[in-house]
């Protein structure tokens, strides 16, 4: 089958799986759409897809099925559930699962999926929203080759950096490890700032100085003086985000039996932010717990000269 002939199922349009099935209908897809929330269907609807009252009456329509939902629970309810997306679709249907869920949960629903006749493979993403809506998201995908390479062309769509990592469960694996480190970096530049506003530094010496130097990490790139200098911490990538993902990882180390101390001591920084209300706000307003504990002046300390 002609990968554009291929008619695609969207569950999920929330703020990634907008603007991804809004991607799809403008490259000529063929694209059926639900969630939860109908005017997110309606919304689609009147970009051209075609609306359906569930998830599984969606699926006996289309070849190719994409979730992009909260979290495991929800996707096994959606594909195993009474009326659900496995009872409905067709034996040969692709379902691709962008979702952020543990890799041994990715390999169960592939070996349920396999009983059906149905090719189950996962594709997490690294972009955001933004990302999203460009369509040049980061995609890991875990699938056997000749699915992968079936279903190509759509991820061409979604995003630049396309990576085939393996099998089933691949992809959520290598995002786990991926986000592990970006919630560790974030967790110590967070009580590194503010060790050195303690010992009398500016958080402007520290920028200058440590990203030159071999501190330097994604999260000081891309937080300290965007939002933690800046003092705004709206979107970007919320603290209740982060914290999942690290919870991911400790979920995969009992399963693998590796030991993550790091890790389990981050988690509880961002479990500190989400208890004080913060877990709607950037990753890197952990900060202000740091500032409660200690004293310190660390977010809002942009450099005057710079109009920051």
């Amino acid at each position: 089958m002609e990968c554009m002939k291929m008619k695609i199922g969207f569950i999920g349009l929330g703020a990634m799986g907008r603007p991804m099935a809004s991607n799809l209908l403008t490259a000529g897809y063929e694209v059926h759409a639900f969630d939860v929330v109908e005017a997110a269907v309606k919304e689609m609807e009147g970009k051209g897809a075609i609306g359906h009252p569930s998830a599984g009456e969606m699926a006996g329509h289309v070849d190719v099925i994409i979730c992009s939902l909260p979290n495991a629970k929800i996707v096994e309810g959606t594909m195993c559930g009474k009326n659900g997306v496995f009872e409905n679709c067709k034996e040969g249907t692709i379902i691709i699962d962008m979702s952020s869920v543990a890799p041994n949960t990715t390999k169960g629903m592939a070996k349920k999926a396999a009983e059906k006749g149905i090719h189950y493979i996962d594709a997490p993403v690294s972009g955001g929203v933004s990302g999203a809506a460009a369509g040049t998201l980061t995609i890991m995908v875990g699938a056997d080759d000749e699915t992968f390479d079936k279903v190509k062309p759509i991820f061409d769509v979604l995003g630049k950096n396309i990576y085939h990592v393996g099998e089933a469960g691949g992809g959520d694996a290598i995002k786990m490890v991926n986000n592990l480190l970006l919630g560790c970096n974030m967790a110590a530049l967070a009580e590194a700032l503010t060790l050195g506003v303690k010992c009398g530094l500016s958080v402007e010496t520290m920028k200058q100085v440590i990203s030159v130097s071999s501190g330097r990490s994604y999260a000081l790139d891309a937080k300290l003086e965007k939002f933690i200098m800046a003092g705004q911490f709206t979107g970007g990538f919320a603290v209740d985000l982060q914290y999942k993902d690290l919870g991911l990882a400790l979920e995969a180390s009992r399963d693998e039996k590796v030991p993550l101390p790091m890790t389990a001591a981050a988690v509880q920084v961002y479990e500190m932010a989400r208890a004080k209300g913060q877990g709607r706000e950037d990753m890197s307003s952990i900060v202000k717990v740091w500032e409660d504990l200690t004293g310190a002046k660390i977010h809002g300390e942009a450099d005057p000269q710079k109009g920051a």
